[in-house]
């Protein structure tokens, strides 16, 4: 709650947005102070565009982090970012954020298959209130169901939204998709790579950073209108020599084998009990997902930052991350004869050496 004592700059506006008064609300699932704290700063005269992506963005930012590092659990994790969405929300209906379109059409999507769905809804509301009129079609957007939509409306632009890396192979269908029927696609979020690697790899007609970089770029000009006759192929020819295909169809093999190969390899897993050795197998599952999205753009370094990040999440959890190497071991014999899928693992296999003997130096 405000201590009526914050720093105020000439004119009455607060020095700076409430951040960490936001955040302690949040932390306590308060949902009542999260909102009161947003719509006060409005009426103090904060820009609405600053609270969204000031105050709601950095937050939502440190539940991740906070995640990550095991300070808060995944319960914790869906309760604050749902009190997030509800700020925005109440942002949205607040006087100060009501505004009347006086540019073009934009529709708003996430990727089918992903759930975070709050960076595009940040970006929804900086775009109204930036004059543009929104079509937010929110999380797990199915292309078919999207391209359908756009036959329905007139956008300017598709903007994508995808935080998880391994929907990389889904975003190029969207964006692929929507291409074909003449409309523009803007990519956005993690998925993409932090320089937006993945967004040109896939064809995307433009990439941005976060919400504000987005509206900057979509206020600079129209998009250029794609080539209807774009083919996902054209993009990515490595994909003819059909690793990416294999390891993605024969992924429930994969897991299985090396869950047994583990029983094996790392002793400590026969005395598992039956949750311990279903998480294992979902652990398993997401690394041979991310070794087919890695053949799919044909990066070492997506599922490298994957594997090392696995560790670093293992770790923080008191769970060994000695099952690690021994996995990608397996799974390199299992994939001998596909050269690009060993390759990948190798230096996955390499980056965690790197990422042990860094840890065993920090606490010698």
């Amino acid at each position: 709650m405000s201590t009526g004592t914050e720093q105020r700059l000439p004119g009455g506006l607060p020095a700076e947005p409430p951040t960490d008064e936001l955040w302690e609300a949040v932390l306590a699932a308060d949902e009542y102070t999260a909102t009161s704290v947003v719509l006060r700063a409005l009426d103090d005269g904060v820009p609405p565009e600053d609270v969204l992506l000031g105050m709601i963005a950095p937050v939502q930012r440190r539940v991740g982090q906070e995640w990550a590092a095991n300070r808060i659990n995944v319960a914790q994790e869906h309760a604050a970012t749902a009190i997030n969405e509800r700020a925005v929300a109440a942002l949205s209906l607040h006087p100060a954020a009501l505004t009347t379109p006086t540019r073009g059409g934009i529709t708003v999507a996430c990727v089918d298959g992903e759930w975070h769905a709050l960076p595009a809804r940040l970006l929804a509301e900086v775009l109204k209130l930036r004059g543009w009129h929104v079509n937010y079609l929110g999380a797990q957007v199915p292309a078919p169901h999207l391209i359908t939509h756009l036959h329905r409306t007139d956008a300017d632009a598709v903007a994508l939204s995808s935080s998880i890396a391994t929907l990389l192979p889904t975003a190029h269908a969207a964006i692929t998709a929507c291409q074909a029927v003449g409309v523009p696609v803007l990519v956005g979020g993690a998925a993409f790579g932090p320089d937006g690697r993945y967004a040109r790899l896939l064809g995307a007609d433009a990439w941005a950073p976060d919400a504000g970089a987005a509206a900057d770029r979509l206020a600079e000009g129209q998009l250029c209108r794609p080539h209807p006759d774009h083919q996902q192929i054209d993009d990515l020819p490595h994909l003819a020599d059909q690793e990416y295909t294999v390891v993605a169809r024969s992924s429930t093999s994969l897991v299985r084998t090396a869950l047994a190969g583990l029983e094996d390899a790392f002793p400590a897993m026969r005395a598992y009990d039956g949750p311990q050795r279903e998480r294992t197998a979902e652990d398993l599952a997401h690394i041979v997902e991310f070794l087919a999205t890695a053949l799919y753009v044909d990066d070492d370094d997506l599922f490298t930052g994957f594997i090392t990040w696995t560790a670093q999440i293992l770790t923080a959890r008191g769970v060994p991350a000695r099952s690690l190497p021994p996995t990608l071991d397996i799974l390199a014999r299992e994939l001998k004869d596909f050269p690009r899928a060993t390759r990948i693992l190798r230096h996955g296999a390499t980056a965690l050496d790197t990422v042990h003997r860094i840890t065993a130096r920090n606490h010698a």
